[in-house]
């Protein structure tokens, strides 16, 4: 009877301990930060994106892996522990295509996008994307200049390795996904080498603020210049219009003229070599003589001007 019984209490707590371990690994729960891969005797099955409580078959039919989906940060170059940052100089020595040694560090953001490929499709997938980034950045380094590196073309720089790794990371197939990469450091190896390389650049700049001043000086007096042609041409414009309303006003003047002079050709003679007379010799006394016999007759035209200017100065 106790036999019984024992075997009764023992099939019964068995009993829970299978139904709890069935309870317990069946349900499982993904977070709006992670993501999950479920397996079935070690095959993978499906991945689980959604957030949520999730069913699977117990262990140790099904399994599950989760995974998150944060962005992670990979530094080349250097490493930051307990808040110091430590170099390793040796892995960021490269040659640009120019043959000069530079020194790069940089940082690669990447995210977990295929949870399938990272777990089974590479042992340490970590790792091969720590080799893909040395040899993109090697790769564009090796063939871009020194002042490209250390001056305006690092954009371009972090461009080109980014499309590199991206082009790399699919070839492998490690699930993962790069989001950015940025250099954090470009320097030259010692002090010497930086010194002459800042030399270079303050000449250079020099020179292009040298050129930029006499580009400056030339076209102010190119402005000038078209300023002075422009005020030459109105000036010309003008003169040449004042001089054809002259012609016109000297042609009309004569027209009038030599048709009072086809009436009256005598008296309109004689008006005429007065006025002549009158401004060749400006100062001049004008008087009109006739003889007849032994009396001479004159008209004093100056002396009757004169008295007509008097009297009409006295009417006022």
């Amino acid at each position: 009877m106790n036999t019984k019984r024992i075997v009764v209490i023992t099939s019964a707590i068995f009993s829970i301990i299978l139904l709890s371990i069935v309870l317990i690994t069946s349900w499982f729960t993904v977070d709006e930060s992670e993501q999950a891969v479920i397996m079935t005797f070690g095959k993978v099955e499906e991945g689980i994106s959604e957030p949520g409580l999730h069913f699977k078959l117990p262990w140790p039919i099904q399994s599950v892996e989760v995974l998150s989906r944060e962005t992670f940060s990979l530094t080349f170059g250097y490493d930051e522990e307990n808040g110091e940052v430590v170099d390793y100089p040796e892995e960021t020595k490269m040659v640009t295509g120019d043959e000069n040694i530079v020194l790069v560090d940089l940082v690669v953001q990447w995210r977990i996008t295929d949870p399938k490929k990272y777990l089974y499709y590479s042992d340490e997938p970590k790792q091969i994307l720590y080799n893909a980034t040395s040899a993109s950045l090697r790769g564009v380094i090796g063939s871009s200049k020194i002042d490209d590196a250390l001056t305006s073309g690092k954009a371009q720089i972090e461009a080109d390795v980014r499309e590199l790794l991206m082009k790399l990371m699919n070839r492998y197939e490690i699930g993962v996904s790069i989001l950015d990469v940025k250099l954090q450091d470009v320097e030259l190896p010692n002090q010497e080498v930086r010194k002459a390389f800042t030399n270079v650049v303050d000449a250079r700049e020099e020179m292009n603020t040298k050129i930029y001043e006499a580009e400056k000086y030339a076209n102010q007096k190119e402005n000038e210049v078209e300023g002075q042609k422009d005020a030459i041409i109105s000036k010309a414009e003008a003169e040449k219009a004042k001089r054809i309303e002259n012609a016109r006003g000297d042609t009309a003047k004569f027209n009038a003229l030599f048709n009072e002079y086809k009436k009256h050709p005598d008296v309109t003679r004689e008006r005429l070599v007065l006025e002549t007379l009158d401004q060749v010799l400006p100062n001049a006394k004008i008087y009109i003589t006739e003889e007849d016999g032994s009396t001479v007759k004159y008209l004093p035209i100056e002396t009757l001007k004169q008295q007509k200017q008097q009297e009409g100065s006295a009417g006022q």
